[in-house]
């Protein structure tokens, strides 16, 4: 059986963190709560990781022209 994108992204909304790379060489970590078919994401626990470094940001809504990829964390 052949998975689609979005098939994907419903296994993803468990709970576990995911990494959202962005484009300007940006990456967010957080939980992912929701997204639409244009792939806008709403993260919640939202990080943005820079030279491992951490921000907290809090709950965040991602413009899906933005994104790149999303994967699991692996915390």
């Amino acid at each position: 059986m052949t998975k689609r994108p979005l098939d994907i992204l419903d296994q993803v909304l468990n709970g576990e963190p995911v990494i959202v790379s962005l484009k300007g060489d940006r990456e967010l970590r957080g939980v992912l709560q929701g997204y639409d078919v244009h792939m806008n994401l709403v993260l919640d626990k939202a990080e943005e990781v820079t030279d491992g470094a951490t921000q907290k940001i809090g709950t965040l809504i991602v413009r899906g022209d933005n994104v790149i990829y999303i994967s699991p964390s692996g915390n």
